[in-house]
């Protein structure tokens, strides 16, 4: 059974998984830095999506996505890039309010849309 996790749960699990591919190691600190959120912040969410089984975060180590945290992780970065290419592509925004935007609209997005856009952009 998959439990519905919150906007701020996927930008958390997003934020890793960009993290994780450009430098590797993930630690509470790159975290608060790229979401400009503060480290107890990202500590309690971090332990939040442990209980959950999305990340393992051993104490004093970097964090790492599990199995099932890496599939949700790479499945909202799909959706962020799908939408940020048609804001940027199709409606020609500029790439800062596309990313903005895309970050928005990432998390409430039906999966009829994303696919209706996805097929548009191809």
């Amino acid at each position: 059974m998959t439990r519905k996790i919150t906007a701020n749960m996927e930008d958390y699990l997003e934020a890793i998984h960009v993290l994780a591919q450009d430098r590797g190691n993930v630690r509470v600190k790159d975290i608060a830095q790229v979401l400009n959120v503060t480290m107890p912040s990202v500590s309690g969410a971090v332990k939040k999506m442990e209980k959950q089984g999305l990340v393992s975060h051993p104490k004093y180590d970097t964090i790492v996505l599990t199995a099932r945290g890496s599939v949700m992780a790479e499945e909202i970065y799909r959706r962020h890039r799908i939408i940020k290419s048609f804001l940027e592509n199709v409606l020609g925004l500029d790439p800062d309010i596309a990313e903005q935007d895309a970050c928005r609209i990432e998390h409430n997005i039906s999966p009829e849309t994303l696919a209706g856009l996805k097929r548009f952009m191809e």
